[in-house]
């Protein structure tokens, strides 16, 4: 959907991208730069034709019509003097691009675009490769692929649970875990002896973890121990930690040590789902809340523990180029004062934020769950809101933040995208 909607922005302000491509008979040389020529390739290959501009090439690959600019197309060079393969970094100094650049001759053939500059340097791009990586192709694509859930969506896909000697010991049963965990922003693994270290254990399996100004490893109980609502028996509304990050804490893990008493259910809601809705009905909102900068503040004076955090960035957080949504910032408890549009937007983001809460309360997009000794819930913190039921008696839980980057690392190199 967001992707459509980038898609439907761009053809609105640069209209469509439609045009005719007459075939021509094929030159069997290199043609000679020049602006506004149009050039198929072989009759063989019905599927490729290019259109030389002053400062750009225009190439059709199957259904893809690509813009690419000459600084660009020299830059990106993979030859061995411009591309270290080995390491998979650029050679090439950028700086010394000239920036009005002009190749001296192209050839397409039925699979490689060819480009003679003015030194005499050749790069070669495969038409696959350049159908994946220009802008064209990119905003196409899903960076993330993922399945948007509600609590029925969530419970009638019976996503299993993993048993954490599998999850440990075995390359199939992470990668499995990791490949579940993308698609739904949660994963469970069971069978985990109840204390601390084995929770840590676990977390070190798929990255390492994030020390923050709660520590490493941290007991949660409900003795105020820190300035924050969590530490108390209170019901804590759906939010998303850590929220006065600058970067948010990517990925929280659970585990519930002890608790001897009733209630603290665990609340789970899909904030992608929830701003899909949003967006779908009133894109002005989606777009309002992608847009507007909120301050998130925590003041802590409590014992030991001095700390005054601020974080700044929207509540949805999409990629400019496809408008895929990759991170929401959503706490109500820790959003500062808002000083940072002026008073003409202001009512209009209060009707956007109030659109999205609605969407994540509705009773159908609730996800409530019992942790137990042995059982550990790990969420994405830049997707699924948490929250929880007010409970009774003794309550421990412990856990940790884990760096994001270093998830989505595990998870690639086991050959998943992410």
């Amino acid at each position: 959907m967001w992707c459509q909607r980038m898609a439907w922005l761009l053809r609105g302000r640069h209209g469509s991208i439609r045009r005719r491509w007459p075939w021509l008979p094929r030159d069997p040389g290199p043609v000679l730069a020049a602006p506004a020529r149009c050039h198929p390739t072989a009759p063989a290959s019905p599927r490729c034709a290019w259109q030389l501009h002053p400062d750009h090439l225009e190439l059709r690959y199957g259904s893809t019509v690509m813009r690419l600019d000459f600084v660009w197309l020299r830059d990106h060079c993979r030859s061995a003097s411009c591309y270290n393969a080995k390491t998979k970094q650029r050679s090439l100094d950028t700086a010394s691009v000239d920036l009005a650049i002009q190749p001296q001759a192209v050839r397409v053939d039925e699979t490689t675009l060819f480009l003679t500059w003015p030194d005499g340097h050749v790069t070669r791009y495969g038409l696959e490769w350049l159908a994946r990586n220009s802008y064209e192709g990119q905003k196409q694509q899903v960076m993330h692929p993922r399945i948007l859930w509600n609590a029925e969506i969530y419970q009638q896909a019976q996503v299993p649970s993993i048993d954490c000697r599998s999850f440990l010991e075995t390359d199939e049963g992470l990668k499995e875990f990791l490949q579940n965990f993308l698609l739904y922003g949660i994963g469970f693994v069971e069978n985990v002896t109840p204390t601390k270290e084995d929770t840590e254990m676990l977390a070190e399996r798929i990255s390492i973890i994030r020390e923050t100004i709660y520590g490493r490893m941290w007991y949660f109980t409900s003795d105020f121990s820190r300035g924050d609502t969590a530490y108390t028996k209170l019901a804590l509304d759906r939010h998303t930690d850590t929220t006065y990050f600058q970067e948010p804490c990517g990925i929280q893990v659970f585990h519930c040590l002890k608790h001897e008493g009733t209630g603290g259910r665990t609340l789970l809601v899909d904030g992608f789902h929830a701003a899909e809705q949003v967006l779908r009905q009133v894109p002005e909102h989606f777009e309002l809340l992608a847009k507007v900068p909120l301050k998130h503040e925590y003041v802590e004076n409590v014992g030991g523990c001095h700390n005054h955090m601020i974080g700044v960035g929207p509540v949805l957080n999409v990629y400019p180029w496809n408008n895929e949504l990759y991170l929401i910032r959503y706490n109500n408890y820790d959003r500062a004062v808002i000083n940072t549009v002026p008073h003409d937007v202001v009512r209009r983001w209060y009707h956007a934020h109030r659109a999205l809460t609605a969407e994540l309360r509705r009773p159908d997009n609730e996800l409530w769950v019992k942790l137990k000794p042995g059982k550990v819930l790990f969420v994405d913190n830049w997707r699924v809101l948490h929250g929880r039921e007010a409970f009774t008696g003794y309550r421990q839980l412990c856990g940790c933040y884990l760096t994001r980057d270093d998830v989505l690392n595990t998870a690639r190199l086991l050959g998943l995208q992410a």
